[in-house]
């Protein structure tokens, strides 16, 4: 089995779990391909000896035939990490460094029964929607895809104006600091914190919603995910963010972008004893009340 770890940078106390992690693979006899600044973050402190570890930068320099991606960090590690399994077609799998993570899901706890239930090939596999830019091209150029959500925002301090059309049917106009499109896996994301619904992964569905609308009647709607979205968006200012998931970028506004659901899908692996419903029910501390 030939496994690539991508990180960033962690606390020091979280390392005696790193190390745990490489001892469990090494006893399994995996093969380990590891992301060259992690290890040299890692080796500033104590070295990892592993008779068959080797290094990548880039996409370009992973073996096709790696059979996952070890995220360790957070979800911002985790989104990071997406592109090298979307171009070699491998699952992900998020190992939680820190406290709060939806898609770094795996706590220090678990790595243990984790890494057996990998080695034993006791997993599903999730296959969650990605987001695609359809315009206009330096969108689709530079900040390709999203797994959470594409956002269309002000830049300075005077709200926007956004145009929504669905299938080039009109649907809205906002009067917003921003538009939220998220995807069920985003749900939990940047669409949770304006009052977003918390939507299942595997559900056909994106949510839209408004940031800070100027209009309180105007709420975050559920639409099906085989729609072209198409947002026209003025500003008082001269530019606007659009942002796909941790990326970003500024553009001259009036501006046009057309968002829709790409053709390929992120994989995810689904461990044992691993549930939507624990996780939410877990990360947002449903039912913890001194009364119950």
């Amino acid at each position: 089995m030939k496994i690539a770890i991508y990180g960033k940078t962690f606390n020091l106390d979280f390392f005696k779990y790193i190390q745990q992690v490489f001892d469990i693979l090494k006893q399994e006899g995996a093969e380990l391909v590891i992301y060259k600044p992690f290890l040299q973050f890692i080796d500033n402190y104590k070295k990892i000896h592993h008779d068959k570890l080797k290094v990548f930068e880039s996409e370009d320099e992973l073996d096709s035939d790696i059979n996952f991606i070890v995220s360790i960090g957070g979800d911002g590690t985790f989104l990071e990490a997406i592109p090298y399994a979307l171009h070699y077609d491998v699952p992900v799998i998020g190992l939680n460094s820190g406290r709060l993570g939806f898609l770094a899901n795996i706590s220090k706890e678990e790595i243990r029964s984790a890494f057996e239930a990998i080695i034993g090939k006791n997993y599903q596999i999730e296959y969650r929607t990605l987001l695609k830019f359809i315009s206009p091209d330096a969108c689709v150029q530079k900040l390709k895809y999203a797994l959470n959500e594409i956002t269309i925002q002000k830049k300075g301090s005077s709200m926007i104006t956004i145009d929504a059309y669905l299938n080039d049917e009109y649907l809205s106009t906002y009067w917003t600091d921003g538009l939220i499109v998220s995807t069920p896996t985003g749900s939990t994301a940047y669409s949770i914190s304006v009052g977003g619904p918390i939507v299942m992964p595997g559900s056909s569905n994106l949510i839209l919603a408004p940031i800070a609308s100027h209009n309180l009647t105007v709420r975050p709607i559920i639409i099906h995910d085989d729609l072209m979205i198409t947002l026209r968006a003025t500003s008082r200012h001269n530019q606007i963010h659009i942002t796909a998931d941790n990326k970003i970028m500024e553009i001259d506004q009036p501006v046009e972008i057309k968002v829709g659901t790409a053709d390929f899908k992120l994989q995810m692996l689904k461990l044992p004893n691993n549930s939507f419903y624990a996780t939410i029910r877990n990360k947002l501390m449903w039912g913890a009340d001194k009364r119950n």
